[in-house]
C-alpha cells in the first residue's frame, strides 16, 4: 500500500487549484504549472486539502497513486516556494558566468561552452564557481541542473568538474611508484 499517496496536500492561502478533464492547473504568487492526471487516479479538492485517490486498488494504481501525489505537491510548492539546486565548480580555470537566458561555462576546454537555460529556470553565479539554478517546476530544474553537471562531471582524482553542493566525491589514491 502506497503511504506517500494516502497523505492529503495541504494547500497555502495564496495558492488557486483548478481540476477540469483530466487537468490540473496550479497557480501562486510565483507562477502557474499544469499538468494531466492519469486515468488511474483521481483528485478531490476540499476544505483546502487534495487528496489522490486510485480507483482500484491494483499495484500499478497504487504506485500511480504515490506519483500523482508527489507531481502534484511539487507542483504546489513550486508555485508557492519555488525550488532551488546548486551547483559547484572545482579546477584551476574553471569558471561560469551569465549572460542573459545563456551560461557562459570555462571548463578546461578549448572554447567555452554556452549552456542554454530553458524558460522557467533562472541562474546565478557567485564567486564565478557557485552556480545557483531556481525554478518553480522541479522536474525540469533537476533536469537542467544534471545537462550542467554532465558537460564536465568531477573525476575522482582531483575532484575537477562541475559537483551538486551537497555532492561528496570519493577520492582515489593516485599511482604509487616502484622502489
Amino acid at each position: 500500500m502506497s503511504r506517500v499517496g494516502k497523505k492529503p496536500i495541504s494547500i497555502p492561502e495564496k495558492v488557486q487549484i483548478t481540476l477540469k478533464d483530466r487537468f490540473v492547473t496550479v497557480k501562486g504568487g510565483k507562477g502557474t504549472l499544469s499538468r494531466t492526471i492519469h486515468d488511474a487516479v483521481d483528485l478531490e479538492i476540499a476544505d483546502n486539502n487534495i487528496k489522490v485517490l486510485a480507483k482500484t486498488d491494483t499495484k500499478k494504481n497504487i504506485a500511480l497513486q504515490g506519483l500523482t501525489r508527489s507531481l502534484v505537491d511539487n507542483m504546489v510548492t513550486g508555485v508557492d516556494k519555488g525550488f532551488e539546486r546548486v551547483l559547484e565548480i572545482n579546477g584551476i580555470g574553471y569558471r561560469a558566468e551569465v549572460k542573459g537566458s545563456t551560461l557562459v561555462l570555462n571548463l578546461g576546454f578549448s572554447n567555452p561552452v554556452n549552456f542554454e537555460l530553458p524558460k522557467s529556470v533562472s541562474a546565478s553565479v557567485d564567486k564565478n564557481t557557485i552556480i545557483k539554478l531556481e525554478s518553480i517546476d522541479k522536474e525540469v530544474l533537476g533536469q537542467t541542473a544534471a545537462s550542467i553537471r554532465k558537460l564536465r562531471p568531477p573525476e575522482p582524482y582531483k575532484g575537477k568538474g562541475i559537483k551538486y553542493a551537497e555532492e561528496r566525491i570519493i577520492r582515489k589514491a593516485g599511482k604509487t611508484g616502484t622502489k
